[in-house]
């Protein structure tokens, strides 16, 4: 009896991560916006001053495309400064920022990682709003002002954009942009119900006002500072109609580099913000960062493993054909990943890449706990080339 319950269990936490929490919050916003219309703000100034801040570590072969990028932006040039970081770049990258006289760089000889970059030059930055994107990364035209629209709203600290994955490869590596579509769908639920959990790098805005230092050795820049906004009592902006676009991994490997520094950075984040899943204080943002964060990140991974053994176990046991069936179609799935493993390895992997990159995300979780556990403080990591 007890194997069962702790198998329903299991399937129950596997089920809600990826489904459940999605299908329940689609369900309370359907409700809500059916009850209540959407609130409307009246618009605080049209084009406000904005800084476009851009963190690069030896960038040299994205800044002709990037450059070309931010002169696309549809936002008054005189309202737009476009401010570059570059510390630790020992290749062009300052030199070829230097050609464009709309950039204001920043640039110091020694490296020590984004974190402490975007603190440096952020103490040289006056305008009311900031907007974070990356070297490596495109914005569509209307972005900046997508963006500053959603802080009509004063309780907004920061606004998320949306990340695209671009790639038309069939790779385990592109299969990210799977994620990131499901990823988005959820923080636009999200922000629907009360306010997104969080902004990823690629594309985040913040009030100038409302910023403090990232904290030394902290491991990821963005989720810091946008979670930083719930405490302090303000809510996380999305827009979807601002969004950043950038290729994926170049292959498995380099993904895993990335996934296991982000794993790292999930249960770093879990420790660091744990109030915030404190209901009587947080309410509903207890609710939201402990159904979209927390369970994922430190509870589910172990737990698609404890379903599979307890599903063995029931089959062992005698426990019935509903447990045959479920343990087949688990044996299916791990099989479908397995083999997309080998085909991503010959250089394609076709529809059995979303198999693979599931397992392969979660499971990074493991080496990416490892990281954590033996971090010394040194924000400064290996990127992952693109593809």
């Amino acid at each position: 009896m007890l194997v069962k319950i702790l198998f329903w269990l299991s399937a129950f936490i596997v089920f809600y991560t990826f489904f459940g929490y999605g299908i329940l919050v689609w369900i309370i916003v359907r409700i809500k916006e059916a009850l209540h219309k959407p609130e409307t703000y009246p618009v605080t100034e049209e084009f406000p001053m904005v800084t476009l801040l851009i963190a690069a570590y030896n960038e040299q072969d994205y800044i002709e495309e990037k450059m070309k990028n931010c002169r696309a932006i549809d936002y008054p040039k005189d309202r737009l400064k476009i401010v570059w970081v570059t510390d630790g770049s020992t290749d062009r990258t300052p030199e070829l920022l230097s050609q464009y006289p709309e950039n204001t760089v920043y640039h110091k000889p020694e490296r020590c990682g984004k974190t402490a970059a975007l603190n440096r030059v952020m103490e040289f930055v006056d305008t009311p709003y900031v907007v974070m994107t990356d070297a490596n990364t495109y914005l569509n035209p209307e972005s900046i002002y997508r963006l500053i629209r959603k802080f009509d709203n004063p309780k907004v600290g920061c606004v998320a954009g949306e990340k695209k994955v671009m790639t038309d490869g069939e790779s385990a590596a592109a299969a990210e942009g799977v994620y990131w579509k499901y990823e988005s769908f959820l923080k636009d639920l999200d922000d629907r119900l009360y306010s997104s959990m969080g902004a990823a790098g690629e594309l985040i805005a913040i009030r100038r006002e409302l910023w403090i230092p990232i904290p030394a050795g902290v491991l990821g820049d963005d989720l810091n500072i946008s979670l930083n906004m719930l405490r302090r009592g303000y809510i996380i902006g999305y827009c979807k109609e601002a969004y950043a676009m950038e290729k994926p991994s170049a292959d498995i490997k380099e993904e895993r580099k990335r996934k296991v520094r982000l794993a790292a950075n999930g249960y770093q984040i879990s420790s660091m913000f744990r109030d915030l899943m404190n209901p009587f204080k947080y309410g509903v943002i207890a609710f939201q960062f402990v159904s979209h964060r927390v369970i994922r990140w430190i509870l589910t991974p172990s737990t698609i493993i404890l379903m599979f053994l307890l599903n063995i176990a029931l089959v062992a046991m005698g426990a019935g054909t509903l447990y045959t069936v479920l343990l087949v179609l688990q044996v299916c799935f791990y099989l479908a990943a397995l083999a997309g493993m080998a085909l991503d390895r010959k250089g394609k992997s076709g529809i059995l890449r979303v198999p693979y990159y599931f397992l392969f995300a979660n499971f990074t979780m493991f080496p990416g706990l490892k990281y954590y556990l033996n971090f010394n403080g040194n924000a400064a990591w290996e990127k992952s080339r693109r593809a």
